[in-house]
């Protein structure tokens, strides 16, 4: 069974950094693209980074681009996102989820986690 728990959200002030953690169990992220999405209260979840494992490839959202790094360890089977720089607008329940495409179209990705709420005050 496929499951992934992200982790590393909560609460920290304008500037600050939060790493965020998506673990996953049940396969291997090594065939898979890894997307970070983030919803934010009273808005539309969007696609804000995503990882390509079979070329490495990677794309970021302008809204995170020169803030954010998404990386991953496949010895951990865990995929990062780095978040430094962070802004109230940053305030968001942010999922990681797992699909076969490179792509912000959330019905590409199978399995979703749980969401884990960051929260930057100003």
């Amino acid at each position: 069974q496929v499951q992934l728990v992200e982790s590393g959200g909560g609460l920290v002030r304008s500037g600050g950094s939060l790493r965020l953690s998506c673990a996953a169990s049940g396969f291997s992220y090594g065939n898979h693209v890894t997307g970070w999405f983030r919803q934010a209260p009273g808005k539309e979840r969007e696609g804000i980074s995503i990882i390509n494992s079979r070329d490495n490839d990677i794309w970021y959202s302008d809204s995170v681009k020169g803030r954010f790094t998404i990386s991953r360890d496949n010895a951990k089977n865990t995929v990062y996102l780095q978040m430094n720089s962070l802004k109230p607008e940053d305030t968001a329940v942010y999922y990681c989820a797992t699909g076969p495409v490179a792509t912000t179209i959330e019905a590409y990705y199978s399995s979703w986690g749980q969401g884990t709420q960051v929260t930057v005050s100003s």
